[in-house]
């Protein structure tokens, strides 16, 4: 048995990170269809699923695609499947908190996390301090552009830092 900490969680959010909003793909570069494919998944960046296995932490889906995540999308990227957080039947933000973020804190259970979505807030920030025991970094990703090499650089430098 090893005496290391675990490793980090990083909780994955699809839409707006792995989808962003404001991508066009023109024609001659867009997968073509496949049959009852989300007619965003051509905005997948495939070359997300290396940078994402490369972080030094435990990935996981924190998504409403639920497992269709590791349907969908693992495969588009070259993840394996990942474990995905189930979210309760309520999902009414509570004091600007969004309903993500008290389920993501009981599924990490203490451990270090990295929570990666576009609709964070300093309210998410200020309730994960006061709620959590480990570190965490709350990166909103802005969901025009997706991920970027900046966003993969700060998530690795906070990781570094442990």
């Amino acid at each position: 048995m090893s005496d290391s900490p675990e490793r980090p969680l990083l909780f994955l959010d699809v839409d707006g990170p792995l989808i962003p909003f404001g991508v066009t793909v023109p024609p001659s570069s867009a997968e073509p269809p496949l049959d009852d494919a989300h007619p965003l998944l051509s905005r997948l960046d495939p070359g997300h699923g290396r940078a994402l296995a490369d972080l030094p932490c435990e990935l996981v889906w924190a998504t409403t695609w639920g497992d269709d995540a590791n349907e969908v999308i693992a495969p588009r990227l070259g993840l394996p499947r990942l474990p995905v957080v189930d979210w309760p039947d309520e999902d009414d933000p509570r004091d600007g908190v969004h309903w993500k973020t008290r389920g993501l804190v009981a599924w990490a259970a203490g451990r270090d996390f990295v929570w990666v979505d576009d609709e964070l807030t300093g309210h998410d920030r200020t309730w994960v301090t006061a709620n959590h025991e480990g570190r965490a970094l709350l990166h909103r990703v802005d969901p025009r552009r997706g991920l970027t090499s900046a966003d993969f650089a700060a998530i690795a430098a906070w990781l570094a830092a442990r």
